[in-house]
């Protein structure tokens, strides 16, 4: 009896049809990367320093250049440990007094400026940009610095909630539902967020946008998997994720026209409004409807896209059944992800590994930090890196599989961390190549770990699976920024040395997992459980009957 492939393989495995779907869902994972990582922009810090009206009015009468008032009225940069004296506090004096010159105004009133006592920023700060951002606008600087990173922690959290329910909706009520609303939601919310009043709506809409934003993206992933045969069904998944850094490279020029977080909100939100037109040109998924016994829409949709293929029309499909005593619908279940030995090591396994790859991959990014003046540019550079874990991917799956790449990526990933905490500070391109080697590595490990977490759960629960299991990616995301820094206060090398550990130890846990090279998707649990064994029997498997019309005259 043939499989859902085998019929993928008569109607077209990657036809027209396919090729357009993957098209316009791929414009969906490039409009995922602003709301991932557009922080970057919408909250960046300028040099600011304590608006003192005083001091201004000083400078106009005195004819001061920027420089001149900067020197005359900002305090130096203070002892060693100090927080950013010239950025947080200012000079206790008057600036209206009388008897302050225009030729060093301090000096009589200390012989050393550093004896002057220092106050908070009073009246506000001065920010020296010609755009704005959240932090601009809010003033989330010096003792309410900690506010920024709560701003990116509420997304990832929000990731992490919606990873939870997103992926059981997927899988009870189908992924082009799922698709749909849940990109409608995030649309409008990031609107609302371009016109949030304060501080705390604005942080209250980018929490809810993250509860649905990531299952918008998952569910565009797991429909172009489940659309394309298994011959094409890794390249497009690992194109998939590469718009995504498509998406990255746009954002930066899009952020440099935009210099303005609101107008920049919305000119990455208002364009995904076009996507509720997959309404119309995005059918639901054949192996979804298929694990629902919903045979009548199956055969309509497989009509179609042998249809938009030109192959020939599939006239008599008659029988949709599960063997043996399996005659109700499918429904996903959490405890399905554990209900036999093989999937419950599979999903704590990929859990692990979506975990790791997040620390990794944030932690070694907050590790280097910024190394150039220009945001954009730098922003531009490290999105490019990313390119080339595509082509890699690309040119060792279809030899190796999936499980021994992922497995050396790790490897990598975890030596080069190793390896910098070695590097001498001097040495700073070294430890900055070194460095691109380990994301490299890590970068190959998060497409790759995607892709096998939707290969290895069987058809009713796929969505769900990787949703739970990257939800771990998404707590990675919430504590990494907190983890690093706390331990770079106690030595710069101690972050190095967790990300080392943990990169060695998930490529060996990875080799635990079994490879999928050729191997169908499986569509029932014990598929699922079979997999990786030499002999795979052949109950409980779903068929599909069919007879396709003859040619004319054949």
């Amino acid at each position: 009896m043939p499989t859902v492939d085998d019929i993928l393989e008569q109607v077209g495995e990657f036809g027209r049809f396919q090729k357009q779907t993957f098209l316009a869902l791929c414009l969906l994972s490039a409009a995922f990367a602003p709301i991932y990582v557009g922080i970057v922009f919408l909250a960046f810090t300028p040099d600011h320093r304590c608006r003192s009206p005083g001091a201004a009015e000083l400078s106009r009468r005195c004819g001061w250049s920027l420089a001149e008032e900067l020197n005359y009225t900002v305090p130096g940069a203070g002892a060693a440990g100090e927080a950013f004296p010239r950025q947080c506090r200012g000079y206790e004096v008057d600036w209206n007094h009388s008897a302050l010159g225009c030729v060093e105004p301090l000096a009589g009133l200390a012989a050393n400026r550093s004896h002057l006592p220092l106050g908070p920023c009073r009246h506000g700060w001065v920010y020296d940009t010609p755009g704005s951002s959240i932090v601009t606008e809010f003033n989330l600087v010096c003792d309410d610095s900690w506010k920024v990173d709560l701003f990116q922690s509420c997304v990832n959290l929000g990731f992490f909630l919606g990873s939870l329910g997103v992926g059981y909706i997927a899988d009870r009520f189908g992924r082009k539902l799922c698709l749909l609303a849940t990109t409608l939601m995030s649309t409008v919310l990031g609107v609302l967020m371009a016109v949030a009043p304060d501080y705390t709506s604005l942080l209250l809409f980018r929490l809810l946008q993250g509860l649905v934003s990531k299952g918008s993206w998952t569910s565009g992933y797991i429909l172009i998997t489940e659309f394309v045969g298994l011959g094409y069904r890794r390249t497009v998944a690992i194109l998939y994720q590469t718009a995504f850094t498509g998406g990255l490279v746009l954002l930066s020029g899009v952020a440099y026209a935009i210099p303005h977080w609101r107008w920049l909100q919305l000119a990455i939100s208002l364009p995904t409004f076009l996507f509720l037109l997959y309404y119309w040109c995005v059918p639901e998924s054949p192996r979804w409807l298929l694990s629902q016994k919903r045979n009548a829409q199956v055969v309509k949709i497989l009509d179609h896209i042998a249809q938009k293929n030109g192959k020939l029309p599939l006239t008599d499909l008659k029988m949709l059944f599960l063997e043996e005593d399996v005659t109700e619908k499918l429904r996903p279940s959490f405890a399905d992800l554990f209900v036999t030995p093989q999937l419950r090591k599979h999903t704590f396994i990929l859990m692990y590994l979506w975990f790791t790859s997040s620390v990794l991959y944030q932690g070694l990014i907050m590790h280097v930090g910024a190394t150039g003046a220009n945001l954009y540019l730098d922003f531009f550079y490290s999105a490019l890196v990313e390119f080339p874990a595509a082509f890699i991917i690309l040119a060792t799956t279809d030899r190796f599989g999936l499980i021994r790449p992922s497995a050396a990526s790790n490897l990598m990933a975890g030596a080069a961390c190793f390896a910098m905490i070695f590097i001498s500070h001097d040495l700073r391109w070294l430890s900055i190549t070194v460095a691109c080697v380990g994301r490299m590595g890590i970068t190959i490990v998060f497409q790759m770990v995607c892709l096998v977490s939707a290969e290895l759960y069987p058809t009713f629960i796929r969505n769900l699976g990787v949703m739970v299991c990257s939800s771990l990616c998404d707590l990675g995301g919430v504590i990494t920024p907190f983890v690093v820094f706390r331990l770079m206060d106690i030595w710069q090398g101690l972050p190095l040395t967790l990300f080392a550990v943990l990169g060695l130890v998930a490529g060996g846990v990875t080799l635990l997992l079994p490879e999928t090279k050729g191997v169908t998707l499986p569509e029932t649990i014990q598929d699922a459980e079979n997999l990786g064994r030499m002999a795979k029997p052949k109950e409980n498997m779903i068929y599909l009957q069919i007879r396709t019309s003859e040619r004319a005259g054949t």
